[in-house]
């Protein structure tokens, strides 16, 4: 039987209208441009009910019927694995707002695609769009030691 591991849980929002998509341009060196609102769940707080706060707190809308579209998740290291719940809805409400996160906005998907977008979101808007996939798996491969990821 394997060891328990530590789990750190956040999410990601895709909030739609038609063909336009609200994206933030995030201003963290550590994961710059184009993606879609979302943050950590705090403890004891439910996945909906997290990413109902992040997309609220980062965009000023409130979403409601958020819908679990697939996880990106990989081990941050031997003891801690990180996970990315993805979630995607058409229903929202409020006045559009920035944070410090970065400047939010709505864009045309087909742009969004071209864009400067946060590194591998191209690959990851996949599984926001594509029913039969559901999991962006990054890893560590053992021949070269750099990360690679699958989708499943």
């Amino acid at each position: 039987m394997g060891e328990a591991e530590k789990v750190i849980l956040t999410n990601m929002c895709m909030v739609y209208d038609g063909n336009k998509v609200l994206v933030q341009d995030r201003v963290n060196n550590n994961w710059k441009g184009l993606t879609f609102p979302g943050g950590h769940v705090e403890k004891h707080e439910s996945f909906t009910d997290a990413v109902i706060r992040e997309v609220k707190e980062e965009t000023g809308l409130t979403v409601s019927s958020p819908r679990l579209c697939g996880i990106k998740q990989w081990a941050q290291s031997k003891t801690v694995r990180y996970i990315v719940l993805f979630y995607k809805t058409d229903k929202f409400e409020g006045e559009l707002k920035s944070s410090a996160e970065g400047e939010v906005f709505w864009m045309d998907l087909e742009d969004f695609k071209k864009a400067e977008l946060a590194p591998d979101m191209i690959d990851m808007l996949d599984i926001f769009l594509v029913d039969d996939k559901s999991e962006f798996y990054y890893y560590h491969n053992k021949i070269d030691g750099e990360w690679k990821y699958e989708i499943k």
